[in-house]
């Protein structure tokens, strides 16, 4: 029967199906309910499969599919580069947002800094570019990509930009004002910091790209070991602890098309799906724009439900995937059956089939376009009967997999940092990496073309970042002692001592003193001490002795 064929139309003979149990209707002539039936109180009614090749039923068929996959933007995609492609995901918005914010959290917190410069845009491109090269070669500490030692010299990140420079940028690295943040009216309090950025990713992923109809969601888990309410601890992941994503991938190559991050209570779900238990809103959540296309998702068993599948039934959706057995609605003759290996039993109600298998271990499935029939599947140990559904589970269901196998080779999120937002912020970079990779690869093989593998397409970023913004960064050295030419302000005179100003959250304010800060310990780290006072003219903080005479006559 072909996927274009009405799924009302499906009834099957009453012969494929074992009505003699007490809950099977002698009426019920096939996966659809009778109008009487429906208008009882529990009118869904399971029937059990005869699982025998000679009067084996047809799988229901799919739903017609409507979507358009493939790159959706307006431009022609022949002669774009990789950055072209990373520049759809990671656009002008998202690095004009990073740059307004690290300059405005550095006037806010860092007035005290006397090392402190606006950052520009060339700036933010290339330390990008620097970070994801860091996650190519890696070093065992973060500063030796400035060593001057010829066994880690890698002369490129000196000649970009300081390794002062980059911890500065760095450390006010920021993405939100935090003076307009009120936690009554944002959408998502606990993941304000990065909010917004987020919410523009997921955008460009969406508008760029329309996926194929196999769909897998899965979780993913970011490592981090910080101090943070809502870090998840899963013992199966290699990282097993760290800030949970739920992706919606396209199965075949991967691409991610919609993102949620789980931060616990307040994880933001679609209102519509209130009444869902969690499992199921996510699922309908992520799914939400791609309903009613006749697309195919593929889930494991934290998702999988009988009622989740007569929703997504509803909706012109298909589903496949694990189940447990204690799900509501699943058939009690179904959990109660002895198999021996290699036996089958399956339930059918409408298009949703529940199968348990029995394997090594019992394999419980639950599907809308499989029936029960079995097929060779070659092995170590030769060909072994499986279930089609099973067969086909294991082929779609690794969408999320192969995105955490693909960006756990090339991290540009590093394993130490205590602030959860620039982590979040890093991983959305490697996702946009990763699907502008998919983009490229689409668009060239369309074209005919061999295309390059994933790190070789990383490298090629970072040598477009660095050709287009590399030339535009400041090489003056903004370092060591002031400037003692006769010409400077500071020699002049009406130079006086002033406390500093209070401000709303301290009446006795400090500031680092701008000349005990280029003093060295022995260890070689600044010396941190702080004054009360300033001068008035040239407003830098300054101890009274012997700091301010030294400032303004040598």
């Amino acid at each position: 029967m072909s996927s274009s064929e009405d799924d009302n139309d499906y009834e099957p003979s009453i012969r494929s199906l074992d009505t003699s149990d007490e809950s099977a209707s002698s009426s019920d002539n096939g996966y659809s309910l009778s109008s009487e039936e429906e208008e009882e109180e529990d009118g869904r009614i399971w029937c059990r499969h005869v699982v025998s090749e000679e009067c084996m039923l047809p799988p229901p068929p799919r739903f017609p599919f409507t979507g358009n996959p493939g790159i959706s933007i307006d431009q022609d995609t022949a002669d774009m580069t990789p950055l072209d492609f990373f520049s759809l995901l990671c656009d002008n918005r998202i690095i004009d947002r990073v740059v307004d914010e690290t300059n405005r959290f550095a006037e806010q917190i860092g007035e005290r800094d006397c090392m402190w410069r606006p950052v520009t845009k060339a700036e933010i491109c290339v330390f990008f570019a620097l970070k994801m090269l860091g996650g190519i070669v890696k070093m065992p500490d973060q500063e030796m990509n400035w060593s001057k030692d010829e066994l880690l010299e890698r002369p490129i990140f000196r000649k970009l930009i300081s390794l002062k420079r980059h911890n500065k940028i760095k450390q006010y690295l920021h993405f939100v004002n935090n003076e307009t943040f009120d936690a009554e009216t944002h959408p998502n309090p606990k993941l304000y910091k990065v909010y917004d950025v987020f919410m523009m990713f997921s955008e460009n992923f969406m508008k760029c790209y329309t996926p194929n109809q196999d769909l897998s969601i899965d979780k993913s888990l970011m490592l981090f070991k910080g101090r943070l309410g809502w870090v998840q601890h899963i013992p199966l992941k290699r990282r097993r602890f760290g800030v949970q994503y739920f992706f919606l991938c396209e199965a075949k190559t991967g691409y991610v098309y919609r993102v949620i991050i789980y931060v616990g209570k307040g994880t933001q779900f679609d209102s519509e799906y209130s009444e869902y238990p969690m499992s199921s809103r996510v699922v309908l959540s992520l799914m939400k724009p791609l309903l009613g296309k006749g697309y195919c998702v593929t889930v494991d068993n934290f998702y999988t439900s009988p009622q989740l599948a007569d929703t997504l039934v509803s909706h012109y959706t298909d589903i496949y995937g694990t189940l447990h057995l204690n799900r509501k609605e699943v058939p009690d003759q179904l959990k109660r059956a002895k198999l021996k290996k290699g036996e089958v039993a399956a339930f059918q109600r409408g298009k949703v089939m529940i199968l348990r298998w029995k394997d090594k271990k019992d394999v419980t499935m639950l599907s809308t376009i499989h029936n029960p029939i079995m097929k060779d599947v070659e092995t170590r140990q030769g060909p072994v009967k499986t279930p089609t559904v099973v067969y086909d589970y294991n082929f779609t269901m690794g969408g999320v997999d192969k995105v955490d196998q693909q960006l756990v080779d090339y991290p540009i999120t590093r394993k130490w940092g205590k602030k959860y937002y620039k982590k979040v912020f890093f991983h959305l970079m490697d996702l946009a990496v990763w699907n502008s990779y998919i983009l490229y690869s689409v668009a060239v093989t369309e074209a005919g073309k061999k295309a390059l593998t994933h790190l070789k397409f990383r490298m090629q970023i970072i040598r477009d970042i660095i050709a287009k913004y590399g030339a535009d960064l400041q090489t003056t050295k903004v370092v060591g002692r002031p400037s003692t030419s006769p010409g400077c302000s500071r020699f002049t005179p009406g130079h006086f001592p002033m406390e500093v100003p209070a401000t709303e959250k301290k009446t006795n304010p400090t500031r680092k003193c701008a000349v005990c800060c280029l003093k060295r310990d022995h260890r070689g780290k600044p010396v941190r001490k702080e004054s009360r006072y300033m001068c008035r003219l040239c407003n830098v903080p300054l101890c009274v002795v012997p700091c301010f005479e030294k400032y303004h006559t040598k």
